[in-house]
């Protein structure tokens, strides 16, 4: 393998789910941007096949899943450009159904790669970001990470956890000088509602068919048609990364930055109305 250490790209990318989706077009945006990719994926094939071959990019293969190859990766990163400046965790897959529909088998499997395996990959990125003083973990959340709704209920709990873990994280890195933040991407017009990224409950109970079977058929009219454009969200996260100052939180559509503004609301006036009884708690002063 090649020593390309010494070369002068501008920085150099982790990205985990890069053979397709938004994964790939970060990764073309990254390097059309003069920076070293290294693409990580459980199929380096589809990796070469859609990124093609250059100086500046590595595949990987890596189930995130798997801590060991989550660690070789991330050495055989370091080994070829010396170092990583932005690691973006965006490996991951949806589930819809109701949460009474929802098998543990199909849950279990969800947490195992969209909280675990980022968890994997992101321990193992972390050393080398302390050592330098200096990077940005990037997080790939979801409109179903500050809201949840019903027929994504076990999904956007995931994404609930990875927003709990990036806030702590900023914390804990922040005085090290390295950023963090989590991407809120709504509705775009990826794979994302396809059987390959989108893993449908086998069971269908009749009481919720107002509420999640109802999601279930949106979800299946909207397939393809969703309004957001993945292109201007990989162009995005170049301008995150190279901002000074990068966000907590950026909200990616008019869909996100809606869900956010009506569940502000909602929260606020809910809070209003139970204060009282909120402060009810205290031990007396």
């Amino acid at each position: 393998m090649a020593d390309l250490r010494n070369n002068s790209f501008k920085r150099v990318w982790f990205i985990t789910g890069a053979s397709r989706g938004f994964g790939a077009l970060i990764a073309q945006a990254a390097l059309a941007d003069g920076n070293a990719v290294v693409a990580a994926g459980r199929n380096i094939s589809a990796i070469v096949e859609r990124l093609g071959d250059s100086p500046a990019l590595l595949p990987v293969a890596l189930d995130v899943t798997n801590e060991t190859q989550a660690k070789a990766a991330v050495q055989a990163a370091l080994d070829k450009f010396g170092r990583i400046d932005v690691l973006v965790n965006n490996a991951g897959f949806g589930l819809l159904g109701a949460i009474e529909e929802s098998s543990d088998a199909d849950v279990r499997h969800l947490y195992d790669t969209n909280v675990f395996g980022l968890l994997n990959v992101t321990r193992a990125v972390l050393p080398t970001l302390r050592a330098q003083r200096a990077g940005h973990v990037i997080n790939l959340s979801s409109i179903g990470g500050y809201r949840a709704a019903a027929g994504f209920g076990a999904y956007s709990s995931t994404k609930f956890a990875v927003e709990g873990l990036t806030e702590a994280l900023r914390a804990e890195l922040k005085p090290l000088g390295i950023h963090a933040t989590v991407v809120e991407p709504g509705y775009f017009r990826t794979d994302f509602l396809d059987a390959s990224s989108l893993t449908v409950a086998r069971e269908v109970i009749a009481d919720y068919d107002e509420t999640s079977g109802h999601v279930r058929r949106v979800a299946a009219g909207m397939n393809h048609n969703q309004p957001g454009d993945p292109e201007k969200l990989a162009a995005a996260m170049i301008e995150l990364v190279d901002a000074s100052t990068p966000p907590l939180r950026l909200p990616l559509g008019t869909d996100t930055l809606k869900a956010i503004a009506d569940k502000n609301a909602y929260v606020t006036q809910e809070t209003e109305i139970w204060k009282v009884l909120s402060a009810s708690t205290d031990f007396p002063a």
